[in-house]
C-alpha cells in the first residue's frame, strides 16, 4: 500500500549526490554556493526536459525558429532593457559576522538580531544589482563594460530583425532559445531553486497588437498541457495571474505557473504579454528601426511580444520532488522516482539471473541499446537489490534474462511502479516499450 510521499529538500539533495544526479561545484575546494555540476543521470534528465520543451512549443499558429545567443552583452543593451536601473534586490549586511541578507524575502527582521551570529548590528539597506559585470579587453578603465546575461530573452530581441529577415519569417512567429543565464543572487537557497548560474528555456512570440491577447491565452493553454505531459501531479500546479501592483514595468499582463513544493507554492514559469516594450527600447537605444512593414496595409508597426520562460534547473528539481516516493514492496521500504517513462534518465535495465547467463543477456543488451541508448546492464547483487537500484533512479522497466529464456525466447519484464512482472517474447520487447511510452512510436 502506498504511503504518503515523504519528499523533503534534504532527502532530494541526498539522493542527487548519492546517485550522481547533482554535485556541488568545486566540492573538493569547499564548494561554490549557488552553482552545481550535473552528473550522468542529471545530464540525461535535463536533456529529456529540454527535448520535451522543444516538442511542447510546436504549434499551428506560426513557425518556431531557434537561436543560440552570446552570454556577454554590452552595457548599452542592458540599459535599454532596464536591467541596469531595475534589476536589483535590497540587501543588508551584518557588521559583526559580515553575512549578507536580502531584506525582501522574509528571511530576516532588521528589528531583531542577526540569525547567523546573534548580534544586532546592521548596515543600511541598499540596492544590489544582480548582474555579473566584467571588462572587455586588457584595460579596466570602465570604457568597455560588459555583463553576463541575467536572462536569455534580450539576445532574442536584439536579433529580431536578423531572425525575421534570414528566415523570411511571417508573423506571427516565435524565436526559441535554451541557454545559460547568470544572476549574482545575494542568498542562493533551496538547492537548485535559486542559483547564480542556471539554464533557461524561453520562447519569444511575435504577433500583432490586435491578436496579442488571443495569442497570450493560446500559450497559457499550451503551457498547461506541457506540465500535464511531463506527468506532474496537476493538483500541485496552479496559475497565478498578476495583479496590477505585481506586474513588471514592461508587462501588460502576466501569469505565473506555480508548483507546491514542501516550502510552499513557487514559480516555475512565467507567461507574459510584454507589449512592444522590448523592441521599442532597443530601437530607441540602438538607433535601428525594429518595426515591421505590413504589405497588406502598407504601414509599419512594432510587434507585440508574448513570452514563456521556464528554468531547466527549477523544473529538474520539481520533477524530482513530484516523482519521489517511499513505499513498501516485498516487505521492505524502498525509495522510488516515478518519472514518466519519456522523462526518466535511464529507460530500461537488463539483468542476467546469474553470472552464468551474462553472455547472452549482454548480447540482448547490446541489441536493444542500438534503439534505446540510455539503458543499463547490471549483474551485481541479488535481483531484488538490482531492482532497488533502478527504482531509486526512476528506471521504468527492468528485464531479467533467466534459464528459461534459453528455451522459450522469453524474458521477464518488471514494472517499476507496481512491481508487476510479465513474461514476454524477446521479439516483442520493442513493441512493449513503445506501448508503454519508453520509446516513440
Amino acid at each position: 500500500m502506498q504511503k504518503p510521499t515523504q519528499a523533503t529538500l534534504d532527502k532530494i539533495i541526498s539522493l542527487c549526490k548519492r546517485k550522481g544526479f547533482v554535485f556541488q561545484t568545486a566540492e573538493i575546494y569547499g564548494g561554490l554556493n549557488g552553482v552545481y555540476d550535473f552528473g550522468h543521470l542529471g545530464f540525461l534528465l535535463r536533456e529529456n526536459i529540454k527535448r520535451a520543451w522543444r516538442n511542447s512549443i510546436e504549434n499551428d499558429l506560426g513557425e518556431i525558429y531557434t537561436l543560440e545567443g552570446s552570454l556577454l552583452g554590452t552595457q548599452r543593451m542592458w540599459e535599454a532593457s532596464g536591467h541596469i536601473d531595475n534589476f536589483h534586490d535590497p540587501m543588508v549586511d551584518c557588521k559583526n559576522c559580515k553575512k549578507r541578507f536580502r531584506t525582501d524575502d522574509g528571511s530576516i527582521d532588521l528589528n531583531k538580531n542577526c540569525p547567523d551570529c546573534g548580534i544586532k548590528n546592521w548596515t543600511e539597506v541598499r540596492n544590489f544589482n544582480l548582474m555579473f559585470k566584467t571588462e572587455l579587453g586588457a584595460v579596466a578603465d570602465g570604457t568597455a563594460h560588459a555583463y553576463l546575461r541575467p536572462e536569455t530573452a534580450q539576445t532574442i530581441f536584439i536579433n529580431f530583425k536578423n531572425m525575421m529577415t534570414t528566415n523570411r519569417a511571417k508573423m506571427p512567429f516565435g524565436v526559441a532559445q535554451i541557454g545559460k543565464s547568470f544572476r549574482n543572487e545575494i542568498t542562493p537557497k533551496q538547492f537548485l531553486f535559486r542559483l547564480r548560474e542556471f539554464e533557461q528555456m524561453e520562447l519569444e512570440w511575435f504577433c500583432s497588437q490586435e491578436s496579442a491577447m488571443e495569442n497570450f491565452e493560446f500559450w497559457l493553454a499550451k503551457r498547461r498541457e506541457f506540465y500535464r505531459s511531463l506527468g506532474l501531479n496537476m493538483d500541485r500546479i496552479r496559475f497565478h495571474a498578476h495583479g496590477k501592483e505585481e506586474l513588471a514595468h514592461y508587462s501588460v499582463c502576466c501569469t505565473d505557473i506555480e508548483y507546491e513544493f514542501p516550502f510552499g507554492f513557487k514559480e516555475l514559469e512565467g507567461i507574459a504579454h510584454r507589449g512592444t516594450f522590448d523592441l521599442t527600447q532597443h530601437s530607441k537605444f540602438s538607433g535601428k528601426d525594429l518595426a515591421v512593414f505590413d504589405e497588406a496595409t502598407k504601414t509599419s508597426h512594432t510587434p507585440v511580444v508574448v513570452e514563456t520562460s521556464v528554468g531547466v534547473d527549477r523544473l529538474f528539481l520539481t520533477l524530482l520532488f513530484d516523482a519521489y516516493y517511499e513505499d513498501e514492496m516485498d516487505g521492505e521500504t524502498r525509495v522510488v522516482l516515478k518519472f514518466a517513462p519519456h522523462i526518466a534518465p535511464i529507460k530500461l535495465a537488463i539483468f542476467p539471473l546469474t553470472k552464468k547467463l551474462e553472455e547472452p543477456a549482454l548480447a540482448l543488451f547490446k541489441t536493444i541499446k542500438k534503439t534505446v541508448p540510455n539503458i543499463q546492464f547490471d549483474v551485481t547483487g541479488s535481483i531484488g537489490k538490482r531492482y532497488r537500484r533502478q527504482d531509486e533512479i526512476g528506471t521504468p522497466f527492468c528485464i531479467t534474462y533467466d534459464f528459461d529464456t534459453e528455451h522459450d525466447n522469453c524474458v521477464t519484464i518488471r514494472d517499476r511502479d507496481s512491481g508487476k512482472q510479465d513474461r514476454i517474447a524477446i521479439t516483442d520487447i520493442m513493441s512493449y516499450l513503445t506501448e508503454h511510452g519508453v520509446i516513440n512510436s
